[in-house]
Order: structure tokens, then C-alpha cells, then sequence
């Protein structure tokens, strides 16, 4: 393009270009100062849209015609189209800062944004916050419903999200079934609640999946910015915090949200403590299981014996299993832990015979991950030859909700385990959902009634409705029937009227150590009946 007027060159080029519909994608800045240079130029990469709106891209390279008397008149080029090429490296980048599944940020996208929403709110004085939102029962509706089912869940509450926000703010999935939402520009606390609040009551409502309805909650965890605390003025901090915050959520029973503080940062640090101290107690031996008798009604004797985990922490004392079995559950690290109860109750149970004790079955329960790692029944096998147990001396206990998450495979899982000669439990009767019907399909030798309904039924005769039912159904399927909790003599009275099989609880017996229960076995006589 030749032009007497070197200085206009730029200006001329940009004008054909124009004229012909194209635009500098990105660096014209750049490119007009080598033009205006008259110096080559490479790969300048120009757009145009079309009348259809397909938008396509070219990419020119061109050197400077100089004359014999060495002036500029013009450039000489070549010129493709890469829209295609574009096209992938868009997609590559839209990949790489979006979730595939959701389409939402993803981590890397969203920790940008916070950053430069930190750095905005610095310079105008704003206030921000950052929510982060974990689904509550989300692993319970994947495993029953399969991954594919698990998905659309998780699409149908990203879809959500989007709906109780503002198009300034930003809902990113981290992973799984964690979400994190900015909200940049915040005036007052209140105003953060109330989007916690539809967020929570977004999420709550049923999905139906494949016929199915699905329901579940979220716990939130919110932290603000700025805050009186000089150590949480960066993204990674409020990320962290918002964290803390939303397991202080879970911890309050889930289905709210709780804001960040110095409070909560104590309590997440003596958590995190914990937590590392529990990682180190089976290789310090800082575990102990007290052993519980059970009484047998009919006969007044010592019928059985539950194993149960107690922690002798170092500096804290006896760490009550409130505190620790949940973040045991929570890390995983149960399943260690039960392996370590399993083979340890069956050790001692086999030493007392040794010793000359009676034999008593021993009770040991199993934790919902225990019961779902696919290693359970090599585990018992492992166990019980290692100990040489009869096997007809242990027996294993779980809940209704354990059996009924994949009913099929517990069925075929307690078969086996039955097939060993080992009894077989249901802890907590009458909290789940169980029928008669449901329990018949499950090889179980034991209902164990719960002690929330022990605890009232010799003051409100409307209490005694469930025992009695859960009586009478074990009777029906000719299951032993224990009745948990038992604190009063009356409530032993009462039991033994509705043929109950046995009782256990601290009328009787507290959970005590190995050899005070082996000294109370040997001087156990049938106590006289207190009708």
C-alpha cells in the first residue's frame, strides 16, 4: 500500500483494513508503533464479523517496500485465516478457567477474580465476601444413584446458585460438591445473610432424578474483607477462613451458615489439632476399649459384652468419642481405627477364655466407611484367625442407614459375613426407616432398641409405643432384642414385662477396662430380680 505521506501510513492501513471490515484482535498498540516505524510486522491477528455473525480471523505478516533511493512505499504481506486455530485456543482457555461439568469458574479463574476484587476493594473502600458452600449428603445420593445421577445434582444446583446472585458476582465449583461464591461489593453483614439464606433455601429444594426424588443441604462458611484481623487481607486467607467457617457450619448441624471470627479460627485450630494428634494415637498406642456387660433378663446372668473405643490423649486426658469418632469419620482415618477395635476386642475376648472366664460374645460396632470398604470381610477373616476366636463369639453391630444406602450390596456383604458363623446386630433400632418387611431380607440375629426411646418410657406412657412395637417385631422375626441405656431399675422392670431379652446401660454396668470387667465377670451372681 503505497502513500506519499510516510507519517499517514499507519492511519492508511488501519483505514483498509477497516474499509474491508476487520479489527485488531488484541496488541494494536504495539503493532501501529512498527508500522509507524515502517518495520516488519508478524502474525498481526485481525478479526472481522460477518453479516450472519460468524466471526473469523486472519493472521498477516508483512515487510516494508522501500524504493532505490531507500523510501518507505509501502508493504508487501501474506495473509490466512486461523479462525479454527483461534477457535482451539479459545476453547483451550475456556477449559483451563471453567469447571467442564457446570461450566462455572473453576479455581484458577475464580482465585483471579478474588485478587483483583481485593485490589478493587481496597482502592474504592469496599467491602467483599467470599461463601464457601459444601453440599451436605451429596456422597449418599452419588453412591446409591451412581455418578451419572450425581452429576445432574450437581448441575441443577450450579444452575441455582447463578439464580441468587447478581450478575456482578461469581459462583465457581472448586471440585466435588464444593462451590465458592464472591459477592464484591457488600455493605453490611446483613445483606451477605440474606444471600446465605436463599442459597440455602435454593438448594434444599428436591431434585427428581431417573423418577427419584433427591434432596439435600449445604453448609456455608462466610468471611468478609476487610476484617480487624491483619493477617486475612489476601485471597488464599479468606479462601482458607470461608473454609473453616463452613465446617464450623457442618458442626452446628448443617443445613446453615456461619460467618468467620476469631472464635471460630480458635476452634478450627484446636480441630486441626486434634485432628493431626488423632493421625499419630494408633502409632502411639493411645487408643483403649472399655467393655460394657449386657444382662440377660430371663436369667440374671452376664450374656454379652460390647467393645467400646476410648482415647488416653497425652495432655488432654480421656478424649470422649463425641469429640473424635465423627473426625475420624470425616478424615477416613476410622477405618484404621475399627480394623485396630476388631482385632484387638477379639484378642481379648479369646485371652479372657484362656484365662478361664466364661465365654462371652463380644460386640463390636462398625463405622459406615468400615462397613463400605471393600477390605471388611478380609479384614474379619484376617482377624479372626489371627486371634482364634470361635467365631460365634463376635458379633458386629451397624445402623438402619448403613444396610439401607445400597441395600443389595449390604445383604450380600452381611451374608458372607454370616457364613463366617458371626452374629450380626442393628444398633440404634427404631432411628431409621426400617419395615418388618426390609429387615427380613437381612441375615440379623439382634435388634438393639436405642436409648432415646429408653430414656422416657417410665414417664410418658407414649414412650412405650416403640419399644413394645420393636418387641414385638423382633419376636416375630425370633431376633434377640437389647435394649440400650437402661439407667433405672424401673426401666429394667418394665423391660423384662415386655419380654425383652437383655438390657445393658449404667444401672447395670458402666463401660469399664479389660481386666475390671474379667474381676467382675469372675464374681458375677444373678442379682436378685427387683420386682
Amino acid at each position: 500500500h503505497p502513500s506519499g505521506d510516510d507519517t499517514a501510513f499507519a492511519a492508511d492501513v488501519g483505514k483498509a483494513w477497516w474499509d474491508a471490515g476487520y479489527e485488531v484482535d488484541v496488541g494494536w498498540d504495539v503493532q501501529r508503533q512498527q508500522l509507524e516505524a515502517h518495520l516488519p510486522f508478524r502474525d498481526l491477528v485481525l478479526r472481522r464479523k460477518f453479516d450472519d455473525g460468524v466471526v473469523r480471523y486472519v493472521r498477516v505478516s508483512g515487510e516494508p517496500i522501500v524504493d532505490g533511493a531507500a523510501r518507505f512505499g509501502g508493504y508487501r504481506g501474506v495473509g490466512r485465516d486461523v479462525t479454527e486455530e483461534k477457535r482451539a485456543d479459545e476453547r483451550i482457555q475456556y477449559l483451563a478457567t471453567h469447571d467442564a461439568l457446570t461450566s462455572l469458574p473453576n479455581r484458577v479463574l475464580f482465585n483471579q477474580l478474588l485478587n483483583h476484587a481485593i485490589e478493587s476493594a481496597r482502592r474504592y473502600k469496599r467491602t467483599l465476601a467470599v461463601l464457601f458452600v459444601d453440599l451436605d449428603r451429596f456422597k449418599i445420593i452419588n453412591d446409591t444413584l451412581g455418578h451419572e445421577a450425581g452429576d445432574t445434582l450437581l448441575k441443577e444446583i450450579a444452575a441455582r446458585l447463578i439464580q441468587c446472585l447478581r450478575s456482578s458476582d461469581v459462583v465457581a465449583r472448586l471440585g466435588g460438591d464444593e462451590f465458592v461464591v464472591l459477592l464484591p461489593e457488600t455493605n453490611e453483614t446483613h445483606q451477605v445473610a440474606v444471600v446465605a439464606r436463599k442459597i440455602l433455601a435454593a438448594v434444599i429444594d428436591p431434585v427428581t432424578i431417573a423418577g427419584q426424588e433427591c434432596r439435600v443441604t449445604a453448609s456455608i462458611g462466610i468471611c468478609t474483607h476487610p476484617t480487624d484481623d491483619a493477617d486475612m487481607d489476601d485471597g488464599p486467607t479468606l479462601m482458607k477462613c470461608a473454609d473453616i467457617a463452613m465446617y464450623l457450619a457442618k458442626a452446628e448441624g448443617k443445613n446453615n451458615f456461619q460467618f468467620y471470627s476469631k472464635n471460630v479460627k480458635a476452634l478450627s485450630l484446636e480441630r486441626l489439632t486434634l485432628e493431626s494428634d488423632l493421625r499419630h494415637a494408633l502409632e502411639h498406642g493411645e487408643f483403649r476399649l472399655h467393655y460394657q456387660a449386657k444382662l440377660d433378663l430371663k436369667t440374671d446372668r452376664i450374656t454379652g459384652v460390647e467393645a467400646l473405643l476410648r482415647w488416653q490423649h497425652p495432655t488432654l486426658g480421656m478424649v470422649a468419642p463425641a469429640q473424635f469418632i465423627p473426625l475420624a469419620e470425616e478424615t477416613g482415618l476410622i477405618v484404621p481405627i475399627g480394623r485396630w477395635v476388631l482385632e484387638t476386642a477379639c484378642a481379648q475376648c479369646a485371652a479372657w477364655l484362656r484365662d478361664g472366664l466364661s465365654p462371652v460374645p463380644v460386640a463390636v460396632n462398625l463405622s459406615s466407611r468400615q462397613f463400605a470398604d471393600a477390605n471388611l470381610l478380609t479384614d474379619i477373616k484376617d482377624v479372626l484367625r489371627a486371634s482364634g476366636l470361635d467365631p460365634r463369639l463376635l458379633e458386629l453391630e451397624i445402623t438402619e442407614s448403613m444396610m439401607m444406602q445400597k441395600p443389595e450390596r449390604a445383604a450380600q456383604l452381611l451374608g458372607a459375613i454370616k457364613e463366617l458363623g458371626v452374629r450380626l446386630a442393628i444398633d440404634d433400632f427404631g432411628t431409621g426407616y426400617s419395615s418388618l418387611a426390609q429387615i427380613k431380607r437381612f441375615p440379623i440375629d439382634t435388634l438393639k432398641i436405642d436409648r432415646s426411646f429408653i430414656r422416657e418410657i417410665m414417664i410418658d406412657a407414649s414412650d412405650r409405643a416403640i419399644p413394645e412395637a420393636i418387641i414385638a417385631m423382633g419376636k416375630t422375626l425370633s431376633l434377640k432384642i437389647v435394649a440400650e441405656g437402661v439407667e433405672t431399675g424401673e426401666q429394667q422392670s418394665y423391660l423384662r414385662s415386655r419380654a425383652c431379652d437383655e438390657i445393658q446401660g449404667f444401672y447395670f454396668s458402666k463401660p469399664i477396662p479389660p481386666e475390671d470387667f474379667a474381676a467382675m465377670l469372675r464374681r458375677h451372681v444373678p442379682i436378685a430380680r427387683d420386682e
